[in-house]
């Protein structure tokens, strides 16, 4: 069942994480621990250092989790701040959506 992103009820397909900041031991373990938490199939994942910083792409496929994606955005939110980096959650349909014309 696919529903339009940002509504309440729950949705099917996959979503972007972004996460960036400075780096530090244990964010990749912390972010990918909290997904696994929420029973989140990771299908891709991506991260470049720079000096202090990183930058971290993942795919995931929420289907088979029982949360919905704001559910899954606020559990983000609170390993966003315990890190105090930056982690966003958006549907991929958003992405296609961006680059449709």
């Amino acid at each position: 069942m696919n529903v339009a992103p940002g509504s309440q009820e729950k949705f099917e397909g996959r979503v972007i994480v972004t996460s960036f900041g400075v780096n530090k031991p244990g964010i990749v373990a912390k972010i990918t621990g909290s997904l696994a938490s929420m029973e989140i199939d990771l299908q891709d994942i991506s991260q470049k250092i720079m000096q202090n910083f990183y930058t971290l792409i993942m795919i995931i496929d929420i289907t088979s989790s029982p949360k919905n994606l704001r559910e899954i955005q606020e559990e983000l939110a609170k390993v966003a701040t315990e890190l105090n980096v930056k982690i966003y959650a958006q549907h991929e349909d958003i992405f296609q959506y961006m680059f449709r014309i």
